[in-house]
């Protein structure tokens, strides 16, 4: 009896130690996702793109997953990763075979500007249409791992689980 609440005193007390940098995590999310947009956009002018928005909003649901637990995440976390590895993939295929239709090479990148009204001129290029694609592919592909190692700790917890619960049972026989 006294280990059992012991171990509870020492399970409260990590959740305790915890809770302060949960809380960052969690804050942390929408500047992460304000930080992704901006690497995003800013991709066909500089350094940036698809592939650095799609990792930082993959760190941002990593840090999800180690600020609450697997459950948590999963209940508010709607994203279908094949389906958006798929959808990545069909966009940046569909850019490069847009270029060759038109009798340049293929992923032949096209740029103008076009006039929004109330903001002017804004370039637009076919380079963002292909990092929608790759930034796609690349939240899908990592959700995808975060996911299986999740689903795997959850594995892991429910074997040590039916495995106590198997000693207990032979002790009290």
């Amino acid at each position: 009896m006294l280990d059992q609440e012991q171990a509870g005193l020492e399970d409260r007390t990590l959740a305790d130690a915890l809770l302060v940098p949960s809380v960052i995590m969690r804050w942390m999310f929408p500047v992460m996702i304000v930080l992704a947009a901006y690497l995003f956009f800013r991709g066909h002018d500089l350094p940036g793109g698809g592939f650095a928005a799609g990792v930082t909003v993959s760190v941002a649901f990593l840090l999800q997953y180690l600020a609450h637990d697997v459950r948590w995440v999963e209940a508010r976390l709607t994203v279908l990763p094949i389906r958006w590895m798929g959808i990545g993939l069909l966009i940046a295929g569909a850019t490069g075979v847009g270029a060759f239709l038109f009798g340049y090479p293929f992923l032949t990148m096209y740029a103008r500007y076009v006039d929004i009204p109330l903001i002017g001129q804004v370039p637009a290029a076919t380079a963002l249409i292909f990092d929608a694609g790759v930034f796609a592919l690349v939240v899908g592909a990592t959700v995808l791992m975060l996911i299986a190692i999740a689903h795997q700790s959850l594995r892991t917890t429910r074997m040590r689980e039916r495995e106590s619960a198997d000693t207990s049972e032979k002790e009290a026989a």
